[in-house]
């Protein structure tokens, strides 16, 4: 398992980057840049289930909102994966997920928001993710820019 770590400074509040980060509709745009269709099912309450999932729901990342804390910080706890609608939490794949973080963290800065990344990676998917991230983030400030103006 690798800690990746990434970030990058928007020029909008964080409550705005926030709501690009986690509304259903921009989230589904920012997280295209890793898998087309990707979407994410949960109540979005600290504590609870969350789903990631792409394309026709039945395969993705089973995880838990480890923390809330509203326009500041979401932690994820990755569990295991969903494999053609089936849990699993016990093959070689969903043991290697199994306990990682991905943090995501909002300070207000030089007039603008902060968004920091922090997640554990697969050894089998960091490269992956290190060259991916960046361009998700940039697609977050996208998004939230144009919203604020």
């Amino acid at each position: 398992m690798k800690k990746l770590t990434f970030a990058i400074q928007i020029n909008a509040p964080k409550e705005q980057v926030w709501n690009v980060l986690w509304n259903d509709e921009s989230y589904r745009a920012w997280t295209s840049v890793f898998h087309p269709g990707s979407y994410a099912q949960s109540d979005w309450k600290e504590g609870s289930k969350i789903l990631f999932l792409g394309g026709d729901g039945s395969n993705g990342m089973i995880s838990k909102i480890a923390r809330l804390i509203p326009n500041e910080f979401m932690s994820f706890q990755h569990l295991g994966e969903l494999k053609n609608g089936v849990e699993d939490f016990d093959s070689p794949a969903a043991k290697g997920w199994a306990g990682a973080f991905e943090n995501y963290t909002l300070h207000e800065k030089n007039s603008g928001t902060e968004l920091n990344v922090e997640l554990d990676a697969d050894n089998s998917f960091a490269d992956y993710f290190a060259q991916t991230f960046p361009k998700a983030l940039d697609k977050v400030k996208e998004l939230a820019e144009v919203v604020e103006g």
